[in-house]
């Protein structure tokens, strides 16, 4: 509306300036005027205010590394040793395979406890945090029950090698040994094939 005003005011001097009868010039003016007042009455439009852009630092966690656990047939439970934490500053985000524990504002630093690859699956929605007064308590609700041989995932680095632990002296043999079915094969070496295979431990003698 303020916007209006301004854009009639500025027509109306315009055509002010060009009139030339008396009676025309009166009634621009008359009309100047009035907008001149209404536009006082409602005063300057407002100028819209940029958003405001969040300046809170990200923020930084100290992670927990000492721990103990146990468990049962049906849940694991893990013991951090922290004490004043508060339950409202804490934030818990448990998955089917990981979770991760918050601890905000604990005598001015925060601190976090996560697992990106647990042992087994578990049951988010039951899983939960317990604060105690020097300690907290993550309890994790097992998808199947038993027992778990530890508490993160571990790739299976054990398996064996076939090919790299095999005897290098056992290619060699058996090589031999088809060198000495080779030569049985030939009536002229014949005799020179017994030999190498009674050495070699061949069976084609």
């Amino acid at each position: 509306m303020a916007e209006d005003l301004v854009l009639d005011l500025e027509e109306l001097r315009q055509l002010r300036s060009i009139a030339k009868r008396p009676r025309i010039v009166s009634l621009i003016n008359s009309e100047i005027h009035t907008l001149e007042k209404l536009s006082k009455e409602e005063g300057p439009a407002p100028v819209p205010t940029p958003a405001k852009v969040s300046s809170t630092p990200a923020l930084n966690y100290i992670t927990l590394g000492s721990f103990s656990w146990d468990q049962d047939n049906e849940k694991v439970k893990i013991y951090i040793s922290l004490e004043g934490v508060v339950q409202d500053k804490m934030e818990a985000e448990f998955k089917q395979w990981s979770f991760d524990v918050k601890f905000h504002d604990v005598q001015g630093k925060n601190y976090r406890f996560t697992s990106p690859r647990l042992n087994q699956e578990i049951v988010p929605e039951k899983s939960k945090v317990l604060v105690k007064p020097t300690r907290v308590v993550i309890m994790l609700f097992k998808a199947s029950k038993g027992n778990w041989l530890d508490l993160q995932y571990k790739e299976d680095k054990l398996k064996p090698n076939l090919d790299k632990e095999r005897d290098p002296m056992a290619g060699i043999m058996d090589l031999m040994k088809v060198s000495c079915l080779l030569f049985m094969l030939h009536p002229h070496v014949k005799a020179l094939a017994q030999t190498e295979c009674v050495f070699y431990g061949c069976d084609y003698v």
